[in-house]
């Protein structure tokens, strides 16, 4: 990833609430289409400017042929605003970040954790985060859904790690079960990017609890109920399980490693 400061100029006199309108739609757009990460964006104003750093997946993230028709428009906008097209400096590479697969996979899958602001969608051979903005448009010209639906496994995974009221297991009930709403949209959408990318593309189950590890190593897929999903070795050191019909993968309980 990639830390980027944005400018948007003022070429005539505008309103500061014209301008944070103008920019403000078009980080959101940008974060919908996955160009920008993260969910807070702070924009400073000093003699005319405004500025806003944003973390990028990659160098040429703002780029405007990754551009979604909403931010498209957004962009159009700012120009109703009296502010001119923004300006781009690359800072340089964030230290602390992934970053980006740049190859197409063989295989990806859905998933993603509290602590990652990175593409829920990684890539099958490495693991790396794969852009948003690099797959078809999800629905409606962008990803906003499976951002949403990011947001809130994070939110559920956050609840479970913290441990510290009863809420941590209707948060582990979202993440494990594969009756829950937040499986059902995130399978969903799985299939919706498999059949736009035409890559097998799977989603990874949470797992943690079990009665012993012998049980656990004998579990079958939960949603076919298969037994011969455990895989001899895991899958970039992770994966214990994956059922090829139903497009699941998970890890052996964190119990028992």
């Amino acid at each position: 990833m990639f830390v980027c400061e944005v400018r948007f100029e003022c070429f005539a006199d505008t309103t500061i609430s014209a301008a944070q309108h103008a920019i403000n739609h078009l980080l959101e757009a940008w974060r919908a289409n996955g160009q920008i990460l993260g969910r807070e964006f702070a924009v400073s104003f000093h003699d005319g400017e405004f500025k806003a750093r944003l973390m990028l997946p990659a160098q040429d993230s703002l780029a405007n042929r990754h551009n979604s028709p909403w931010a498209k428009a957004a962009l159009k906008g700012l120009t109703d605003a009296k502010i001119l097209p923004p300006r781009e400096k690359l800072l340089g590479q964030d230290i602390n970040a992934n970053e980006s697969a740049t190859h197409t996979p063989e295989w990806q899958l859905l998933y993603t954790s509290y602590v990652h602001m990175c593409s829920p969608v990684r890539s099958g051979d490495n693991l790396l985060p794969i852009p948003l903005y690099k797959l078809p448009a999800t629905f409606n010209g962008d990803h906003k859904q499976l951002i949403r639906w990011q947001t809130e496994w994070q939110a559920c995974d956050e609840l479970q790690m913290a441990s510290a009221t009863k809420a941590e297991f209707a948060a582990l009930d979202e993440l494990c079960n594969v009756g829950s709403d937040l499986f059902r949209r995130g399978w969903d959408l799985r299939g919706r990017i498999e059949y736009l990318t035409k890559i097998p593309t799977y989603y990874y189950l949470y797992r943690v609890g079990g009665s012993s590890l012998q049980d656990e190593l004998a579990r079958p897929c939960p949603r076919c109920g298969s037994t011969g999903w455990r895989l001899d070795e895991p899958l970039l050191d992770m994966f214990h399980f994956r059922c090829e019909p139903c497009r699941i993968v998970s890890n052996l309980s964190w119990d028992y490693q």
